[in-house]
């Protein structure tokens, strides 16, 4: 897959297939979408493209939001190239690049930039200055300047439209089983691991420490059953998000432990896939009473991942 920043004219691309979005998440309505692009490309020959945005176009609209991503940039680009895109146009979001009119971005964007010839957008789809531009603007535009456009319905899963909006609010409300089928996958964090304060040699349950990265949307504090892949094995886990208020308050961590295997992981790369929610975060009276509880939560754990399927399955369904 190429990765290519900003539209470099003198690119040849075979019939490109194109569609435009920030894809955050890579759920299944995003994958919908990439599907139709991927298998038009493949008929014809062409070239299934992605033209997606850096920054985040909020960033530089709105710079005060507090926005968090479900997904990290090099995450979202292993979506692309496994899904079977050939290429991903970032273009640098600009105030003046937002200014352009409807009629501009066509021209400049898609007819100049990328020579498009079939341009795949969900039915609500909205752009230039002040998203003034809809589906049928975008029609007739192509109608003129010699593109066809496709417009997508919204993908349903539960009786629910998926957005990345909707899955955000469920992660953010703990409800990460619910994310489940919109995401088409489990949500997952993933880090290096790093020396916390020893506190799980302690209470007898030796945990693998991640800092959540600060732009990243995160479960609520408390307790999770959890999948951890390590060096492509899946290890049964739980995970705990939380300031450890036993103890005083302190650092934010997501701290995991493996159920069934004692590893050493210090330094090492894991990815933390989230099944279910357990419980809040709690302040026990002592070490004892957190080890009681502990040992309740790694049942409740055991539970929840009995019939667990790998992600492949998930996407799969």
């Amino acid at each position: 897959m190429k990765v290519t920043y900003g539209y470099q004219h003198e690119i040849v691309r075979p019939y490109p297939v194109v569609t435009i979005g920030n894809f955050d998440g890579h759920h299944v309505g995003h994958r919908a979408l990439l599907q139709a692009v991927i298998e038009t490309a493949r008929k014809v020959g062409g070239t299934a493209l992605v033209l997606t945005f850096d920054p985040h176009p909020v960033r530089i609209l709105a710079p005060h939001a507090n926005l968090r991503f479900l997904t990290g940039p090099e995450e979202k680009l292993e979506f692309f190239r496994t899904a079977g895109v050939d290429e991903v146009v970032f273009v640098e979001f600009t105030r003046s690049f937002a200014a352009l009119p409807p009629e501009a971005f066509a021209e400049q964007v898609l007819v100049q930039g990328l020579r498009t010839k079939e341009l795949f957008v969900g039915r609500h789809f909205v752009f230039g200055h002040n998203r003034a531009g809809t589906v049928e603007d975008l029609a007739a535009l192509g109608a003129r300047h010699g593109f066809l456009v496709h417009p997508m319905d919204p993908v349903l899963a539960g009786g629910v439209i998926v957005s990345s909006t909707r899955i955000r609010q469920l992660i953010q409300a703990g409800s990460v089983d619910q994310a489940t089928p919109l995401l088409g996958r489990r949500y997952t964090i993933a880090g290096t691991v790093a020396h916390g304060a020893q506190r799980g040699y302690e209470v007898g349950w030796r945990t693998a420490n991640l800092r959540p990265p600060a732009d990243r949307v995160m479960p609520p504090d408390g307790v999770y059953a959890t999948v951890t892949l390590w060096k492509e094995r899946r290890y049964d886990s739980i995970s705990y998000i939380g300031t450890r208020p036993t103890f005083g308050a302190g650092e934010r961590l997501l701290e995991v432990h493996l159920l069934d295997e004692e590893l050493d992981l210090y330094g090492e790369r894991i990815v933390v896939e989230f099944v279910g929610r357990i419980r809040g975060d709690v302040r026990f009276s002592g070490m004892e009473a957190l080890s009681r509880q502990i040992a309740l939560d790694v049942e409740s754990a055991r539970e929840l991942l009995r019939d667990v399927q790998p992600t492949q399955a998930i996407m799969e369904k």
